[in-house]
């Protein structure tokens, strides 16, 4: 029989706890800054699956390019037993590569992770409906079980959630997320991740790559101005959760390009001289007009780059894929 669960991996109080930590830490920086995790409540989420269709957000139908013509080669590389997905997100391209397993025979569970419990409902939720009825059968094998799931609400920043399970596990890290790290924090995090991998599991990892600078500023900056709501979005969570009075009309979104860094910044820019008061953490900020404050990077890579991180990590690079126009990179690595 189908079945879901979900699994809270982190303490009672840790969102709120976090929250307020890294408010007040970045609000009290210079420049100020806040992580582009607290974009992801409800509205947030919504307005993230919006981006992913618009014209200009080329990443995930690159990405969905990769996957349709790779995942048969994945699932016989790993022939994964468990798939665990990084920032599941509502799981928009996880079919492909559970389609490719199921094929297989090899797949048992499916565990999504995400700090959104709205998205790990909705990311749950169909793949129990892609998944209900099915029977896999491969070399007249007897039907396999129906699909598991078992959903981990956490910030895999701080708790991976990787289930201990019999057999290979495949953990995909997709949409180019990873990106959204600084250098020092992508090295931690996939030194932690390579503590936690076995001899026969691997890393599925989804890469945004160096390209036309013009390229990358649409991208995150659209025509229709949804991801200038999103960016925004971060006040109003701020708004909610901590009492803030941030006037959305007063912030102003900005995207541009690092080429030292290779990275896409998003920004608010405050529109005038202003004081935010965000009684919660008992602050008062000042902005001043045109002041910047960042929301966001977004990393961009190259292969070699790619490479070099990972052997830094302790994994090794097996497999690489692009999608025609070599927009996006998908690496399968394994521990070394």
């Amino acid at each position: 029989m189908t079945s879901i669960s979900i699994d809270r991996k982190l303490p009672e109080g840790f969102f709120e706890a976090s929250l307020r930590a890294d408010v007040i830490a970045g609000l009290t920086a210079t420049p100020k800054s806040l992580p582009p995790k607290w974009f992801y409540d409800e509205l947030g989420s919504e307005l993230f699956d919006k981006i992913t269709r618009l014209d200009e957000y080329y990443p995930t139908r690159a990405e969905r390019e990769i996957l349709t013509a790779a995942s048969a080669e994945i699932a016989a590389v790993t022939r994964a037993t468990t798939l665990v997905e990084l920032g599941s997100g509502t799981a928009d391209k996880t079919g492909l590569l559970l389609d490719a397993l199921h094929a297989l025979g090899s797949l048992r569970l499916y565990v999504p992770v995400d700090v959104s419990e709205s998205a790990l409902v909705t990311a749950a939720s169909r793949m129990l409906d892609r998944y209900r009825g099915r029977r896999g059968v491969l070399g007249g094998r007897p039907p396999e079980p129906a699909l598991r799931v078992r959903a981990v609400l956490s910030d895999f920043t701080a708790e991976l959630g990787l289930p201990a399970g019999d057999g290979p596990r495949l953990v995909a890290f997709l949409g180019g997320t990873i990106g959204n790290m600084l250098p020092a924090e992508r090295a931690a995090f996939l030194a932690g991740l390579r503590q936690q991998l076995r001899a026969g599991d691997a890393l599925l990892l989804g890469t945004d790559l160096v390209k036309d600078p013009a390229l990358l500023v649409a991208a995150y900056d659209d025509s229709a101005g949804v991801t200038a709501e999103f960016n925004k979005n971060i006040l109003r969570v701020l708004n909610a959760e901590l009492g803030a009075d941030f006037d959305l009309d007063e912030f102003e979104h900005v995207a541009l390009w690092n080429a030292q860094a290779e990275w896409i910044e998003m920004r608010l820019r405050s529109a005038s001289d202003q004081a935010v008061r965000l009684p919660a953490v008992g602050l008062r900020v000042h902005f001043s007009a045109g002041e910047e404050m960042r929301t966001e990077v977004s990393a961009k890579f190259r292969r070699a780059g790619v490479t070099a991180e990972l052997a830094a990590a302790g994994l090794e690079l097996a497999r690489w894929w692009t999608d025609e126009e070599g927009r996006f990179g998908l690496s399968l690595s394994v521990p070394r």
